[in-house]
């Protein structure tokens, strides 16, 4: 039977008027007056139905209309007729077994998204969904039609229907999950995370119904078949669960509500980003969830847990516990470190001041427990969760059980061990549940009273550890106010059960001010030996696997105890070097002796600053006693490792902290005895040439007055000077075969070491034997004495200068270089002993010249330099003897002109290679008789294109030298001047600006001796002879660079000044 529209329209106005209530109503009324007739009361229901249905046979036609308004008037109709104050889910029951919500989901799906259809579809559907039974296949069946519409209503803001659609949604995933595919999981999340986006101000977007359902689809998502299978699911549920909880924390003072709902997906989306942990995309998500609890949730919860309800406050602690509880990476624990950073134990106890509930209580006590888990290890956290009913609220009931004897009692037993671990934690990250002096006189009662049950009773190895660490702690911290009284017999109690109770240091995390503490007491010496051996004897992985738990807290390993021993307020380098000494001198296995060499090496690797601490307590003693009493100073891994610790030593001590006791003078003895006989019988072996940069490392340290005594016993040793010399002879006889060994080789690698050996004993004879060596024997070849010091004749150098490898030039540069530094010296101060022959200085000067175009600039400028030493000979007049025919110094002077004042060629050369011809240049300007032909090199032109292609930013130390020396020669012109000294001016205020901005940074550097191989030890030695060279072949860091160039820009001044008042 159909209706009209105007029928449709009419029952719509009755139904607005109530007429279907008052109607059921009269039924109902005459049905209460015979209620306790069945039979009557079932009657009328049935007459209920068959009106309903009546009802649903009618609006069929209508809903087929092809008219749109008829459509909508009838589906008006229906939803009046279903939302009435009397209508009855069988009433709904029987519209769906009459296939209206079939009937309305084709409207629905022909509506084209025709806005007042879908509101009225959605509404009615939304009724109609109230019979979940019959329902359910309807909507499976229509469940393709609602996606269309879902994407409509979320494209307009606060769309009314919105709820609705979502609901339809979500009843349709969570009783069908079979109908979802793939493809329909990844779109309804990209349109719920749209939505979501949307509302990021919390302000546009949706209502806070559908948020709360938005959410809760999500969610159901997640836990449905396909989800795992949706490619893109993890990326989309990240976007989605983080702006939901961005929104919730943006609008939380006016929808409070929708909080626990982000919360639940928030949770429910990590522990989905955990069942694939290798997966990309699921690593992803929880990394992304993690950094929202990190960077927004916690700072906030921390902030506003005061204007919190309890309910919410939960679901946030519920929330992190979760992830605590997923035991998958690392991500988890760097998120516990971080909780635990921001004083979490104080804060979860501000939660129980605030909220004492039970349920507060045991959620505050469990995540407690999980953190301890993930911070500790092995069920740490298990004497929490045993102990959480009883735990109290407040800390300073905690302290006052902590302080009571136990007397058997295990409740109270329990409580102890849980209080202890929460001390324990909280304090490795600074977090003070109570003042210092409560928390003090607590523990130390605890151990006053309890001391029988420690000792003797079951107390665990854990818990002895715990309260060593904890009162190391607080003592520290009494230490340090000075008011804070202790209890000395506490403290012999605790110090003897840790020596009873197998304490183990390596085992647990402790305070760094806990255990700088334990290693300043004496009484603990004993016991940290043993702890430091146990240290030793561990894995190279174990030793350097450094545990930080934030900034304050960590185990005994590597760097703590570098840092322990670097420091001067500590036992820590006494017990490492009285632990050596016991070792040798009580015959320990070779094992530990080689272990113990080894971790003190380590030491200084991590710390160099140690190694001053360790020669102040005795480190030269210990290895002596090594070496003349330990029978495995024999074995060749032990010798070995001796060797590099020597060496590790030597190369990072302050001089000022060598002793010059005996012990260094006997271990250099030996290492002499050991390096003759083996170089004697079998050449240059690795021990040797270690031994050889030990012996100029000690050469180098008396530079500084430190073990004279040892360097006068180096240089003087005759068989150690007849050995180098015939290894000197032997190498430069190979003549250009020479060049062929590098320091790959057994030849190369040895010359090269004594090459850095002559050069340290040069640096250090004046400071050991002042003007008892004369150099000058060096330069003659006519002198037949017999050299009795270390040392190279000067036309050998010359020699491996020619033919060496590029290695072999470069130490024999800085060599010959010292050499005639030290000769030059010699001729100023006894100027009527110098003497030499021209023929032997063409020859010396022919190589220097011919290396001055080499390519390393080090050699380059080392020969420059060399050749500037020469020229200065004044008493040899050698611009007469030696150049007064040579064209090649003009030939270079001329080259140097031509690239600084070429622009496309001054480009090129003017930061490094012009460096070595600048100090010739300079060096025949400073002559007394300067050659004619200079003043034509140096001419108005070239002197001039040189200067226009100077900035402040290509200028060099080695370009104002050679001014200065222009300008004092006079072959500057005032007008010359003026330019220069404008240019100058910029270059300080660059070099001043520059200074301003940059950060001043200690680099130090540290040596890395690998087991097999000397290239790191020669590397070290050869940067260590670079840096006490002259200026202009230091160091090339812009601080060093800068420093010298002004400095010649102020003697450039000064040498004006001079000329004006001249």
């Amino acid at each position: 039977m159909a209706i009209s529209c105007v029928t449709v329209a009419l029952l719509s106005v009755l139904a607005q008027r109530g007429f279907f209530d008052s109607a059921y109503g009269t039924d109902i009324s005459s049905g209460d007056q015979y209620e306790d007739d069945n039979f009557m009361e079932t009657n009328q229901l049935s007459d209920r139905s068959a009106m309903t249905r009546l009802f649903a046979e009618a609006i069929k036609a209508p809903l087929l209309s092809s008219d749109s308004q008829v459509q909508t008037a009838t589906l008006n109709l229906t939803y009046l007729y279903l939302s009435r104050d009397d209508g009855s889910g069988k009433e709904v029951h029987v519209l769906v077994e009459e296939n209206i919500a079939d009937y309305v989901f084709e409207i629905l799906r022909l509506s084209g998204c025709k806005d007042t259809l879908v509101n009225t579809c959605l509404q009615v559907l939304d009724l109609l969904s109230s019979a979940d039974q019959v329902f359910k296949p309807r909507l499976a069946i229509g469940f393709s039609t609602l996606l269309p519409v879902l994407h409509y209503v979320a494209d307009v803001p606060f769309h009314p229907v919105q709820p609705q659609t979502i609901k339809l949604i979500l009843k349709c995933v969570s009783n069908c999950p079979g109908i979802l595919s793939n493809s329909h999981v990844e779109e309804i999340s990209l349109v719920l995370a749209g939505m979501l986006k949307k509302h990021i101000d919390g302000d546009t977007g949706m209502l806070p119904e559908t948020f709360t359902l938005a959410c809760s689809l999500l969610v159901a998502l997640l836990k449905s078949p396909s989800c795992h299978e949706a490619s893109t699911f993890a990326l989309t549920l990240q976007d989605a669960s983080r702006h939901a909880i961005l929104n919730c924390l943006s609008i939380y003072g006016r929808h409070p509500s929708q909080f626990l709902h982000s919360l639940y997906l928030l949770k429910e989306a990590y522990a989905y980003g955990c069942e694939r942990n290798t997966n990309t995309s699921y690593m992803e998500l929880r990394n992304c969830i993690l950094e929202v609890c990190k960077t927004h949730l916690l700072p906030w919860f921390l902030t506003a847990i005061s204007d919190m309800e309890e309910d919410m406050v939960l679901g946030v602690l519920e929330s992190f516990h979760a992830i605590l509880l997923q035991d998958i990476d690392t991500k988890p624990k760097d998120f516990a470190y971080i909780l635990l950073s921001s004083s979490w134990f104080s804060f979860s106890f501000g939660c129980l001041g605030l909220f004492p509930a039970e349920r507060m209580k045991w959620r505050v006590h469990l995540m407690s427990s999980s953190l301890v888990d993930v911070l500790l290890g092995n069920d740490s956290g298990q004497p929490i969760r045993d102990a959480a009913s009883h735990l109290p609220s407040d800390p300073i009931e905690m302290l006052y059980i902590l302080g009571v004897k136990s007397s058997h009692n295990l409740d109270s037993l329990s409580c102890q061990s849980a209080i202890l671990l929460i001390l324990y934690t909280s304090s490795l990250y600074d977090d003070r549940l109570a003042d210092d002096k409560l928390v003090l006189a607590s523990l130390e009662q605890y151990i006053l009273l309890n001391n029988i049950e420690l000792l003797y009773g079951a107390a665990k190895s854990e818990t002895i550890e715990i309260l060593v660490n904890v009162y190391g702690l607080y003592r520290s911290l009494a230490k340090m106010s000075y008011q804070i009284p202790y209890s000395p017999e506490a403290e012999r109690i605790l110090f003897h059960l840790a020596s009873e109770k197998d304490w183990d240091l390596l085992s647990s995390r402790i305070h760094f001010k806990s255990l700088k503490w334990l290693f300043q007491q004496e009484k603990m010496c004993k016991l940290l030996s043993t702890q430091i051996l146990k240290l030793c004897r561990c894995s190279t992985s174990v030793a350097n696997h450094i545990l930080l738990h934030g900034k304050n807290s960590q185990s005994l390993d590597v760097l703590t105890l570098a840092e322990l021993v670097a420091s001067e307020d500590n036992f820590g380098a006494t017990l490492l070097v009285y632990l050596l000494r016991e070792l040798v001198e009580e015959g320990g296995q070779e094992d530990d002796i080689i272990s113990t060499l080894n971790l003190i090496a380590e030491i200084i690797d991590t710390c160099p600053g140690a190694s001053d601490q360790l020669c102040l307590h005795g480190i030269g003693i210990a290895i002596e006693n090594l070496y003349y009493y330990s029978r495995n100073a024999s074995f060749p891994n032990t010798y070995m490792n001796m060797l590099k610790l020597i060496f590790r030593i030597f190369s990072s001590v302050r001089s000022k902290s060598i002793s010059e006791d005996e012990s260094w003078l006997a271990v250099t003895m030996k290492l002499m005895d050991y390096l003759i006989a083996t170089a004697t019988a079998d050449g240059w072996n690795h021990e040797g040439l270690m031994i050889i940069g030990i012996l100029c490392l000690i050469l180098h340290h008396s530079t500084n007055q430190a073990l004279l005594g040892v360097s006068k016993s180096i240089l003087l040793c005759s068989a150690l000077v007849q050995i180098i010399t015939k290894t000197i002879r032997e190498a430069c006889s190979k003549g250009p075969a020479l060049t062929d060994h590098d320091e790959g080789t057994n030849v190369g690698a040895s010359l090269i070491f004594l090459l850095l050996l002559n050069y340290f004993s040069f640096k250090s004879m004046h400071a050991v034997v002042p003007g008892n060596f004369y150099l000058l024997d060096l330069l003659d070849t006519n002198n037949v004495k017999e050299i009795y010091f270390i040392s190279i004749p000067c036309h050998d150098l010359c020699r491996l200068i020619y033919f060496g490898s590029p290695p072999v030039k470069l130490v024999a540069s800085y060599c010959l270089l010292e050499l005639l530094t030290r000769i030059s010296e010699e001729e100023r101060t006894e100027p009527e002993k110098f003497n030499c022959n021209s023929c032997y200085l063409k020859s010396l000067i022919a190589v220097l010249e011919g290396m001055l175009h080499y390519s390393d600039i080090r050699v380059a400028m080392n020969c420059s330099l060399c050749l500037s030493i020469i020229l200065g000979w004044q008493k040899q007049d050698i611009s007469a003897q030696v150049f007064g025919r040579n064209n090649w110094c003009r030939f270079i002077i001329e080259e140097l002109v031509m690239s600084l004042a070429v622009p496309c060629l001054a480009s090129k050369t003017l930061p490094i290679h012009h460096k070595p011809a600048v100090h010739v240049a300079v060096a025949l300007l400073k002559l007394q008789n300067i050659p004619q032909w200079m003043s034509s090199v140096f001419d108005d032109s070239s002197i001039l294109g040189i200067v226009k292609n100077l900035s402040a930013s290509n200028l060099s130390p080695e370009m104002v030298l050679l001014f200065r020396v222009l300008l004092t020669s006079g072959y500057l012109k005032a007008d010359q001047v003026a330019v220069l000294n404008r240019l100058f001016q910029e270059c300080r205020k660059r070099i001043y600006s520059q200074n301003s901005q940059d950060s001043k940074e200690e680099h130090t550097e540290k040596l890395n001796i690998a087991s097999e191989g000397l290239g790191n030890v020669c590397e070290f030695l050869i940067n260590l002879m670079s840096s006490q060279s002259p200026a202009g072949i230091r160091s090339q860091e812009v601080q060093v660079r800068n420093k010298d160039l002004l400095e010649e820009i102020e003697l450039f001044s000064k040498d004006i000044m001079e000329e004006d008042v001249a």
